[in-house]
């Protein structure tokens, strides 16, 4: 079935270019179809992204410093009897969309779930709540405009060549008013080879998305840097490595260790660390941080 010009759902009129994979399929995709970038973010890595979203130290601490953030700028924007229409960009295998449901900020959301790999949108269906949309899209070419009140854009913009050319189409898919929340890997110091091996372009500062955002039509809400308590052990770790391992087999073998979710008595600290960050980092700026969260309005 093609929505070649618009639809409603639940009262809201929309522009919709997407059609249904197939007969079988409940994922949505553009006629002209969605080639997955796999030198950008390769799909082999979708399986590990599922075991570390579940129970990492860091995806708890990088929700749980987002989440604070969507309640501070979004509630008054969109109070919890409202329905805004919510959608997770380039969002892997749904772990951000199931934490944000399992948080109840609104009653009536719409929620939409999109990647350009096939394969973590089929991972994600058994972690979403029921009725969320499943796009395939390319960020570079979305096809939308002003379909979404929020939007996330978590850890993919580094990953881009041009990263103002996907901000300016998602605030062209983006309703007036509506909210972008973008988080980043941040400062450049932090570079290796582990940035290289996730095939990142660059690490980004706040001043970075003053460029991004003039050039993009989008205004600044806040910026701000996270991970900053566990910013050091990171340095130590990042400038240690950088010297110890000589070829890209004992690269490879050490960026795939970081990207297991560690014993419980390395894992369970680590998040508590972390997660002291929430309130505290939203009451008061860190000078730096290992990531980046910036809040964008159209």
């Amino acid at each position: 079935m093609l929505f070649s010009s618009s639809h409603r759902i639940k009262g809201h009129r929309v522009s919709e270019p997407y059609q249904l994979a197939g007969k079988l399929s409940d994922v949505y995709t553009l006629p002209s179809g969605v080639i997955h970038q796999d030198g950008q973010y390769e799909s082999l890595g979708h399986d590990i992204l599922l075991r570390m979203q579940k129970e990492h130290f860091w995806y708890h601490g990088r929700h749980r410093f987002l989440l604070k953030s969507v309640k501070r700028f979004a509630r008054n924007r969109f109070p919890i009897d409202s329905s805004p229409m919510v959608v997770d960009l380039g969002g892997g295998c749904g772990g951000w969309i199931q934490y944000l449901s399992r948080n109840l900020l609104w009653r009536d959301a719409e929620m939409a779930l999109t990647d350009s790999s096939l394969n973590a949108l089929t991972m994600a269906k058994p972690l979403i709540p029921e009725g969320t949309r499943l796009y395939q899209t390319d960020i570079m070419d979305l096809q939308w405009s002003n379909r979404w009140d929020i939007a996330f854009l978590l850890d993919v913009l580094e990953h881009l060549p041009e990263p103002e050319k996907a901000l300016s189409q998602i605030y062209e898919s983006m309703k007036p008013g509506g909210l972008l929340f973008v988080t980043v890997p941040a400062m450049q110091t932090l570079w290796s080879f582990i940035d290289e091996f996730g095939h990142h372009q660059k690490r980004f500062v706040c001043k970075d998305f003053k460029a991004l955002a003039s050039s993009s039509g989008f205004r600044i809400v806040d910026c701000r840097y996270f991970m900053f308590f566990l910013s050091p052990l990171v340095y130590l770790t990042r400038k240690s490595t950088n010297t110890s391992l000589d070829n890209d087999e004992k690269i490879d073998k050490f960026v795939r260790k970081l990207h297991e979710v560690p014993p419980v008595w390395i894992n369970l600290p680590l998040k508590l660390v972390f997660g002291a960050e929430t309130p505290l980092g939203h009451h008061l700026r860190f000078p730096w941080g290992s990531s980046l969260l910036c809040v964008l309005s159209k």
